[in-house]
């Protein structure tokens, strides 16, 4: 066999394995999409998430490297929700009180937390912010309808998710610092309130919509997203250090 002819059948087994990467995981584009859309306002659309994840998964396709140790689903899942992502905050649609009233409540839990040495009740929080338990609530719902959250995002700035996972590293102390950052989330996420662990378990290991965990823990889905959006603000109070 010639070099040239040696070039050809490589150059197509890599297109032929590009190709199927892609249709074999067009399906995981469109689960993560809906996955998606229950945190989201009714103005997104399916459609326009599918489109973008389809972008990320090709880009993922492109450039996976199956000498890193990852499988190329957790790769490209990665790839597909940061690509989702990226394109809802072009439309800039969450308001700045939204983003307000997430710092305010990450800061009043570790307010309580640094004071008291412990886990931050829902009453101590809405008494440091001078709200009622009620007027609480209704903040962590609006904070969880205008507001994505991702395990990467935490240590980023408050709409914007690290590059780490979606873009070229910058050099070896960028990668240890990532890791290191990954080390104290981990340690973190296991310190939380039980049920605060429980529903993220089952949002992100267990991929279960709001509805589904409502109803393995016996509450509402208004529940569960409030839950959800007070772990999310206590990770966010103790790991302040990494923003």
């Amino acid at each position: 066999m010639s070099a040239a002819t040696a070039v050809a059948v490589y150059e197509s087994m890599q297109v032929n394995s590009y190709d199927e990467l892609v249709e074999s995981h067009a399906s995981l584009v469109k689960r993560i999409a809906h996955h998606l859309l229950l945190r989201l306002p009714a103005s997104v659309q399916v459609d326009d998430l599918i489109q973008s994840g389809m972008i990320g998964l090709l880009e993922a396709a492109r450039k996976f490297d199956d000498s890193k140790g990852a499988s190329f689903e957790t790769y490209a899942g990665i790839r597909i929700r940061g690509a989702m992502l990226d394109e809802i905050r072009k439309g800039d649609w969450v308001p700045r009180s939204v983003h307000r009233n997430a710092r305010r409540v990450s800061n009043a839990i570790k307010a309580v937390e640094d004071r008291s040495g412990r886990d931050a009740h829902d009453k101590e929080v809405a008494e440091e912010l001078g709200v009622s338990v009620e007027e609480y609530a209704s903040m962590l719902q609006d904070t969880a309808g205008g507001r994505l959250f991702g395990f990467d995002d935490i240590a980023g700035a408050e709409d914007t998710i690290s590059e780490g996972f979606n873009g070229p590293r910058a050099g070896p102390f960028e990668e240890v610092s990532d890791d290191s950052f990954q080390t104290h989330l981990a340690e973190a996420i296991t310190l939380l309130p039980e049920r605060e662990r429980l529903v993220l378990a089952l949002y992100y290991d267990e991929e279960l919509n709001l509805k589904e965990i409502g109803a393995v823990l016996g509450v509402s889905e208004s529940r569960v997203c409030q839950i959800h959006t007070q772990a999310a603000a206590r990770l966010r109070s103790r790991l302040e250090e990494w923003r």
